[in-house]
C-alpha cells in the first residue's frame, strides 16, 4: 500500500505534468518553433522519471522491503521477478 505521504506527493506531481503537458499541446497548436516544444516535452520526460522515481522508492520502502522480511520465499521471488520486469523493460 503507498504511504500517505507519497500519494500526496505523486498527485501533486501528476497535477504539473498535466500542465506542463497542456502547454505542449498549446505551443503545437500555436506552431512554436519545434526545437522549444522538443525541449518542453524533455521537461515532461523528466517530470516522468521523477515520479516514477518516488513511486518506485516507496514501493521498495514498503511492498518489497515486506516481502524480503517475511517467510514467504514466493512472495519474495515475486517481489524480485516484478522489479526486474519493471526496471529492465520486460513484460511481465
Amino acid at each position: 500500500m503507498m504511504k500517505t505521504e507519497t500519494r500526496e506527493a505523486a498527485t501533486k506531481r501528476l497535477a504539473r505534468i498535466e500542465g506542463q503537458v497542456r502547454g505542449v499541446a498549446r505551443m503545437i497548436e500555436k506552431d512554436t518553433y519545434c526545437i522549444d516544444v522538443v525541449r518542453q516535452v524533455q521537461a515532461v520526460k523528466a517530470a516522468l522519471s521523477g515520479l516514477e522515481a518516488l513511486l518506485l522508492d516507496d514501493h521498495l520502502a514498503s511492498c518489497v522491503e515486506h516481502a524480503l522480511t517475511s517467510g514467504n520465499l514466493d512472495e519474495r521471488r515475486a517481489k524480485v521477478e516484478e522489479l526486474v520486469a519493471v526496471l529492465g523493460g520486460r513484460k511481465k
